[in-house]
């Protein structure tokens, strides 16, 4: 029993041996020596720092594991064929609208003169001459072409946003290829309207003057951002085959427009100040411009959704975004 004992004190007396050998011994400071910081505060501060470099390392390898896992790059390609195919048809049905509602001075004192200035004079006057080739004449076949076409492209888009949707959710799509074809259609006749009616509106309301000019200017990009996030949000509501909460989905519209139209003020820089069309090789860039822009866009769509995705996991107690940044969800 003795024996036992001692053979406990013994023990603990190591132990609290190499504690106290574990532990730096306090120097007195001399009176003369300069202040110096305490060092549990640089520890404090360097573990802090340390900890936010790991949390910021965590998040960034979640999206390189994310943009691999989901493929988002390759979908973001996908959307951005589809809706390049998009662009002429939409294009021409946007200016037989203007022909057959009398609205020829919008291309005549607005579109033409702005663009005739960045590209060379027989480019100008040759997309001049076919503008009005389609005013002078009746727009009703065109408008009815035009308009089909565009509801072919824009329908291949939306279902290559389904896909899309489908492997961010992680959910297989059950759905009957004339279910998913009908509400593609039907989604791409909201998006047409909602892109053609936002240009409309801010080109519109853009010729106002008088005393309602600030006004109107104001109403004129506030009604097209209002258009075009209905549009979106009847995109990420209905073409997954899982629906989300409107919560998450009015947040992910926010983003994407936010970020979309940063990236179309910056486009609008580069074409206004930068780039060069009016050589043989500018002319080529304008369909890189393009391409690179709908290929932007499309990556911030994909963006949108995946952090909607995030957000929802986090505070259903999963690991989100929120967990990984700040260590908790909500």
């Amino acid at each position: 029993m003795t024996s036992a004992s001692s053979s406990a004190s013994r023990t603990s007396r190591i132990a609290r041996e190499i504690a106290s050998s574990s532990r730096r011994p306090r120097l007195r400071r001399s009176p003369s020596a300069p202040w110096s910081r305490p060092e549990s505060v640089s520890n404090t501060r360097a573990g802090y720092s340390e900890a936010v470099q790991n949390r910021l390392r965590r998040f960034v390898q979640l999206w390189i594991d994310l943009f691999a896992r989901h493929e988002l790059l390759d979908h973001a390609s996908a959307i951005a064929f589809q809706v390049l195919k998009s662009v002429i048809p939409l294009t021409l049905l946007g200016l037989a609208i203007l022909g057959a509602g009398g609205q020829q001075h919008v291309w005549r004192k607005t579109i033409a003169p702005a663009i005739k200035g960045h590209l060379q004079p027989a480019t100008s006057h040759a997309i001049n001459i076919a503008v009005e080739k389609i005013f002078s004449t009746d727009s009703t076949g065109l408008i009815v072409f035009a308009a089909f076409l565009s509801l072919w492209y824009i329908s291949g888009a939306v279902r290559a946003v389904m896909g899309a949707v489908n492997q961010i959710y992680e959910a297989e799509d059950k759905r009957s290829w004339p279910i998913r074809y009908a509400i593609s259609f039907g989604l791409a006749a909201c998006i047409a309207l909602g892109v053609i009616g936002a240009l409309l509106v801010a080109v519109l309301l853009g010729h106002v003057g008088g005393t309602l000019q600030v006004v109107a200017q104001i109403g004129r990009w506030i009604g097209a951002i209002a258009l075009l996030a209905v549009a979106l949000g009847l995109l990420v509501r209905f073409a997954p085959a899982k629906h989300r909460s409107k919560k998450w989905i009015s947040a992910g519209s926010a983003l994407v427009i936010v970020t979309w139209i940063g990236a179309t003020l910056i486009f609008e820089l580069f074409v206004s100040h930068v780039a060069n069309f009016k050589t043989a090789t500018g002319e080529l860039a304008v369909f890189l411009v393009l391409i690179g822009y709908v290929y932007t866009s499309s990556i911030i769509l994909m963006v949108g959704v995946e952090l909607d995705e995030l957000l929802r996991e986090d505070t259903a107690g999963q690991r989100g975004v929120l967990h990984v940044l700040f260590g908790y969800g909500k």
